[in-house]
């Protein structure tokens, strides 16, 4: 497929002109900023390992949170060469750079669709090595959990799975995020119980939400380009619930572990973050018939996202066992 380039992109957007031949262009195309998603859950896990007295080991934390970047960076990476291969990157004239429309990478001519595929290939075989590393000092059981995580973030852009075009990606989202804490903690223990799959649940229900929100301003290009997740099957004031029902799921997730006493109640620190995403969920409600203004609720779902897991996080690194 022959990918047209915009070498006048507009000035918030990355372009040729600018990062061509900068040399740290391929690690740009990752989305750092974004990866703080990721690192927040594994410091979760960390934060549930020294709740349960496990001491930490700064090196296979080095090693987990970098294998966890490596896999975040290449679903971003093979995500955009998805969506410039069916094109809704291309046609998004609705976008809100940074948050949406994908990293423009591939459509202000930075890189081509080869070299986007090769770096997303290596930086899943890099998580790949380190994670086999891990699994080698620490338990054989990390695989299953890696290859899952693996599974459904390529399986969240690339057919034949497309769980997002198949109404599947908050869901998928959600699972991927919350495993996050869970392989975290299981490098530090050398072992896993049920409440490290749950304590992440909380917080990849935010992230989830943070998909949502963030397909309103795609809608339009990516119903062009056959992707029919539920913002783009759902008239935009129908839509528009979906976030304030996973908000809920989410904060009453983590108040419901916390009364079921498998959060300490010091995990409830989380709940400062409810302010935050009440007033997003205020703002799309507001607003989902004109997604061009909604970047100030991306940002604060973002916000919220960060400060419930890792306020859940000091609540339990804080707290004693009972």
């Amino acid at each position: 497929m022959a990918q047209a380039h915009d070498t006048t992109a507009p000035l918030n957007e990355p372009s040729a002109e600018r990062l061509a031949d900068h040399p740290l262009r391929f690690l740009l195309a990752t989305r750092p900023p974004f990866l703080l998603a990721t690192a927040a859950p594994v410091a979760l896990g960390w934060a549930y390992a020294l709740h349960l007295g496990y001491p930490l080991d700064p090196l296979l934390a080095i090693a987990t949170l970098l294998a966890a970047l490596l896999l975040h960076g290449a679903i971003n990476v093979i995500n955009d060469y998805h969506d410039a291969l069916n094109g809704t990157d291309e046609h998004n004239t609705g976008r809100l750079h940074p948050f949406t429309g994908g990293s423009r990478f591939i459509q202000n001519g930075i890189l081509d669709l080869h070299q986007t595929r090769r770096l997303a290939l290596t930086l899943f075989a890099l998580a790949a090595l380190i994670g086999l590393g891990l699994g080698l000092v620490t338990s054989p059981g990390l695989y299953l959990l890696g290859l899952g995580g693996v599974l459904i973030g390529w399986g969240y852009s690339a057919p034949p799975l497309a769980l997002n075009s198949r109404g599947l990606g908050e869901l998928a989202v959600a699972l991927g995020f919350s495993l996050l804490p869970a392989g975290a903690f299981w490098v530090q223990s050398a072992a896993l119980d049920s409440n490290a799959l749950l304590i992440g649940l909380p917080g990849g229900l935010l992230t989830a939400a943070l998909l949502y929100i963030n397909q309103f301003p795609d809608r339009q290009a990516d119903a062009q380009a056959g992707k029919r997740h539920w913002v783009v099957r759902l008239a935009p004031r129908q839509a528009r619930w979906g976030y304030p029902l996973l908000l809920v799921l989410a904060y009453g997730g983590l108040l419901l572990l916390v009364v079921q006493s498998r959060l300490p109640p010091a995990a409830l620190a989380g709940l400062l973050a409810l302010p935050m995403s009440l007033f997003a969920a205020h703002q799309l409600l507001t607003h989902a018939d004109n997604p061009s203004q909604l970047a100030p609720a991306i940002r604060l779902t973002i916000a919220a996202l960060l400060a419930l897991v890792l306020l859940q996080a000091l609540g339990l690194a804080l707290s004693t066992p009972s």
